[in-house]
């Protein structure tokens, strides 16, 4: 049984690890992962059809814990034990739920203090007490008439939530903690930066933590613009945005069959090769004979794609010109993540060639139980869509490829 510390408005965990408001779901899960042998039965729920409008939730069955995770940033937004009786509770070092001690009304006033009258909610046929980060619920069941303020002794805990305000069900993920930079960059946004042809490159709001010599040796999260397009060398991209996660060389090209004259094309002595920005959310892809960029790959991170989890959620921004009318007027329109196949179409209008079915398989006899993904190609951009029409990845070309505007690419190690 887990015997976890609860702070109000920040984190619920033990010394080896801490589940905390505003992590980004990769950490969670791969704190999950790292301890397996003691957190088993884990659920991953979401809207297959719908992802945006539920939240993202590992469900944590073997110990009484959901985390709910904000579906557009995929930042940790509430902790919820709904099971009180299957984890040990302690605050300030004290506890007040485990095998001895029962979490009743009396315990949570003595273990927290005094606070705002409760509010009973008809429907649930709960109690709910409310501190600052905080809020328990209380089972009514065995009374026939809700009291008004007091909740009845005796009255048991239900459920727990720690969020971030006053306020749960207007609450929202919080910035991510410093604790969880690690070391790493983080991209707040990514600005596509486009001429009327099509892309030329990519600006990036990055967020980064110090971490120089003392635990407090820089305390602050900072922000710093950085700026990569097409032809940029290898050492620039290393100057802007550090060392990648991984670098990944293309063993083969799989799509060179679409191609206009594949047999023609010469077999290249060396291979082209990605830099893996995880955290980003960003592959960029070197040219093996020149070492310059001449694709981007940027990753959405929907539940139900094959590479979950692989990367963060990269939040771009593609603006548009777009003609309205017979009279040349423009109108300025922007793509973002969370844009769908349909209304890209209705903007950039529908592709000329039927798309290239891509199925995704760790093995020659491993099945992808996430099904094909379709890829469209429109403005030198490779639109990779999901079977419930979100996009699942953009590939950006530069000029110098239209010759390749039709083939999409595959981009990290795990392909």
């Amino acid at each position: 049984m887990l015997d976890l510390e609860v702070v109000p408005e920040r984190s619920l965990g033990n010394e080896q690890w801490e589940f905390a408001l505003g992590m980004p779901l990769a950490q969670a899960i791969a704190i999950l992962q790292k301890h397996c042998r003691i957190i088993k039965n884990v659920q991953v729920l979401y809207s297959e059809q719908t992802p945006l409008s539920h939240d993202l939730i590992l469900n944590l069955t073997q110990d009484g814990i959901k985390l709910l995770f904000d579906a557009t940033n995929q930042r940790l937004k509430v902790i919820e034990v709904y099971d009180l009786s299957k984890v040990k509770l302690k605050y300030c070092g004290v506890h007040f739920n485990s095998q001895a001690i029962a979490p009743t009304i009396e315990q949570i006033d003595q273990s927290f203090g005094a606070t705002h009258p409760g509010v009973y909610n008809a429907a649930e046929q709960l109690f709910h007490l409310n501190f600052r980060g905080l809020s328990f619920s209380f089972q009514l069941d065995s009374w026939n008439e809700a009291p008004k303020y007091e909740i009845p002794h005796g009255a048991m805990v239900k459920r727990m939530h720690i969020y971030t305000g006053n306020n749960l069900q207007e609450t929202r993920a919080p910035a991510m903690p410093l604790a969880c930079f690690l070391g790493n960059i983080f991209a707040e946004s990514v600005d596509v930066l486009r001429d009327a042809a099509g892309p030329l490159g990519l600006k990036l709001r990055l967020l980064t933590a110090g971490c120089g010599p003392g635990v407090m040796a820089d305390s602050k999260v900072r922000s710093l613009e950085r700026s990569i397009s097409f032809g940029d060398s290898c050492q620039d991209v290393l100057g802007a945005l550090g060392s990648p996660h991984k670098v990944f060389y293309k063993s083969e090209d799989k799509m060179k069959i679409h191609s206009p004259s594949p047999h023609k094309q010469v077999p290249s002595k060396c291979n082209d090769y990605f830099f893996n920005y995880f955290t980003l959310g960003v592959d960029i892809l070197f040219d093996s004979a020149t070492h310059l960029v001449k694709k981007f790959v940027l990753h959405t991170n929907y539940p139900g794609h094959y590479n979950f989890n692989i990367y963060h959620r990269c939040d771009f921004k593609i603006p548009l010109v777009i003609k309205k009318g017979a009279d040349s007027q423009t109108e300025d329109c922007l793509l973002t993540t969370n844009s769908k196949w349909d209304q890209i179409q209705e903007l950039l209008g529908h592709p000329m060639e039927k798309p290239v079915v891509l199925h995704r398989s760790s093995s020659a006899n491993n099945t992808n139980p996430f099904g094909s993904t379709f890829c469209f190609g429109l403005q030198r951009m490779i639109f990779e869509v999901m079977q419930n029409n979100h996009i699942a990845s953009v590939t950006l070309y530069g000029a110098h490829r239209t010759s390749s505007q039709t083939r999409p690419e595959s981009s990290s190690s795990s392909h």
